[in-house]
C-alpha cells in the first residue's frame, strides 16, 4: 500500500457502517483521482488490520466496490482501482432510463418526475446518504 495515496479513517460514532466508510472513501478518493487507475490497493487483511476492523467487513467493503465498477481484483495480484468514469457513467444512465419509464408508467408528468429526482437528489447530497 501507498500510505501517501490511501486515507481512510474509520469514525466508530458515524451513523454509516464501518464497511460503508470505507466503501466511501476508496469510492471518493477514486472519483476525484486520488486513487489513480491501477493503483493496487492493500489486501484485505492489510486494510482491515491497519484500521483496526475484521477482515470481513473490509471484504464486504471490496466486494460492494467491484459490484460498483470502482475497483477490479484480479485473483492472486490483488485489487485494483478501475476506470470509474465509463462504469459510474453508463449505470448511472441506466438508473436513469429506469426510472423516466417507472415515473412514465406511474403517470408522472416531466415536471413532476424531474421534481422527484431533484428531490432525492437534494436529500442525498446534503446528507451524504
Amino acid at each position: 500500500m501507498s500510505p501517501q495515496n490511501l486515507k481512510i479513517s474509520i469514525d466508530p460514532a458515524a451513523a454509516d457502517a464501518p464497511f460503508e466508510q470505507v466503501r466511501a472513501q476508496i469510492a471518493d478518493q477514486a472519483r476525484d483521482g486520488r486513487l489513480p487507475v491501477g493503483h493496487k490497493l492493500p489486501t484485505v487483511r492489510g486494510l482491515a488490520e491497519e484500521l483496526g476492523l475484521a477482515a470481513n467487513t473490509v471484504a464486504k467493503s471490496y466486494r460492494a466496490l467491484e459490484a460498483d465498477g470502482v475497483i477490479e481484483t484480479r485473483g492472486r495480484n490483488g485489487s485494483f482501482i478501475a476506470a470509474v468514469g465509463d462504469a459510474a457513467d453508463k449505470e448511472a444512465a441506466a438508473a436513469a432510463a429506469d426510472y423516466a419509464r417507472r415515473a412514465h408508467r406511474l403517470g408522472l408528468d416531466r415536471r413532476a418526475a424531474l421534481a422527484a429526482v431533484e428531490e432525492a437528489l437534494r436529500a442525498t447530497y446534503e446528507t451524504g446518504t
